[in-house]
């Protein structure tokens, strides 16, 4: 995923709108737009100063949407704005402990590319998202990604987060990443070798200093082992901590050249 140009209030705000306006549109009658279209010639015509044409009349029927709809002045949107990002920025908000693993030990800068994959990685990639992170979810069930995809729209994190429906075996970075989380299934299915590979493929395209997080690793359950782990992240810092009685994460990191 490439690296997006950071992004500002004032721009988020033009996108807000921009969706408003076109969800409007096809939410209603060819009919009802047509009405809309004729109140915007009546308009720029009481305008004698103007010259009617297209651009100025989609300006005008869009002018037109945008009292309908009462969409919020800038500044009332972006204090709103500022306090809906302050919550999800909370682990909480997304049902994450305030004291796991993620939140404490994963902070990649704001605007670097991450990568989350397999089961039950819906809340680290919106969490991550939340805190201006590019993230790109992987999980092979499409119901799965739609449901992150969802949340995201309803949170307004949908261009901070690309879904793909395949696996790490398949996937091909595009970007250096600063951190990669993933669950365990997200190597269910690939053999001994497919699993090397994929695990070599994301530490070479992570940045120096960058985070690896394998979380609740069950002993005896599919995906992968806490042994295999540590032997295949050789040179990097790692540690292993509990989760529960039952379960452990483990977690990587890149030694700064």
């Amino acid at each position: 995923m490439p690296q997006h140009a950071p992004r500002s209030f004032r721009h988020e705000y033009e996108l807000f709108v921009e969706t408003e306006i076109e969800n409007y549109k096809e939410s209603i009658p060819r009919s009802a737009l047509l009405k809309i279209g004729d109140e915007a010639v009546t308009a720029i015509r009481s305008m004698e100063q103007f010259a009617m044409d297209e651009l100025l009349l989609c300006e005008e029927v869009d002018r037109i949407i945008r009292q309908r709809l009462r969409v919020p002045a800038y500044a009332s949107w972006r204090r709103k704005r500022v306090k809906a990002l302050e919550e999800y920025r909370r682990p909480e908000h997304w049902g994450l402990r305030p004291d796991c693993i993620l939140a404490r030990e994963v902070h990649p800068p704001a605007e670097s590319c991450v990568l989350v994959a397999g089961g039950g990685v819906e809340s680290a990639a919106l969490y991550l998202a939340a805190h201006g992170c590019d993230v790109t979810a992987l999980d092979t069930e499409a119901a799965a990604l739609d449901r992150v995809m969802a949340a995201a729209q309803a949170a307004g994190l949908t261009d901070r987060i690309d879904g793909h429906a395949t696996g790490l075996d398949q996937w091909q970075p595009e970007s250096l990443l600063s951190a990669v989380v993933c669950s365990p299934s997200a190597f269910a299915g690939l053999s001994a070798e497919e699993r090397a590979r994929a695990i070599d493929l994301l530490k070479t395209a992570t940045r120096d200093g960058g985070v690896h997080l394998v979380g609740t690793i069950v002993s005896g359950k599919r995906g992968i082992s806490l042994t295999e782990l540590k032997k295949q992240y050789r040179g990097w810092t790692i540690s292993v901590e509990d989760d529960s009685t039952t379960s452990k994460s483990f977690l990587a990191k890149k030694v700064t050249i």
